[in-house]
């Protein structure tokens, strides 16, 4: 059973159909066709085949790959190293300005918390000897 579906899809694939192309006004022939199935998938295949290998060969040999994200030339990469490198300094003495003038505030407003330096360290007493 299975065998005779599978002939009857090849025999649909196989068959001929004529494709004709009409003047609407005169009803005159302009083109005739005779195709099947089975070149019709072939065709619209290797047309998609033909248009996605130019599309990735227009992306992978001109500069319009450098548009694609996450893929640039190796001195664009170094320059946005760089930038980074610069962006991380900056914020960095930011934050030391910050502080140093929310510290500078602090003792202009007197509201300066001291911290002893020193820990507290407990000597034992001398045991005085008697004589």
């Amino acid at each position: 059973m299975a065998k005779l579906h599978a002939n009857t899809s090849l025999n649909q694939l196989r068959s001929r159909y004529r494709l004709v192309i009409m003047n609407d006004d005169t009803y005159e022939e302009v083109v005739t066709f005779k195709l099947s199935r089975l070149s019709v998938y072939v065709m619209f295949s290797s047309i998609f085949v033909i248009l996605v290998s130019l599309t990735v060969a227009l992306i992978v040999f001109t500069p319009l790959k450098e548009y694609l994200p996450g893929y640039g030339t190796q001195h664009s990469r170094r320059e946005l190293q760089v930038l980074k490198m610069k962006a991380d300094s900056l914020e960095q003495s930011m934050r030391y300005k910050d502080q140093y003038l929310q510290n500078f505030k602090r003792v202009l407003v007197g509201d300066v918390g001291t911290r002893l330096d020193t820990t507290v360290i407990k000597v034992p007493k001398e045991p005085t000897i008697k004589e």
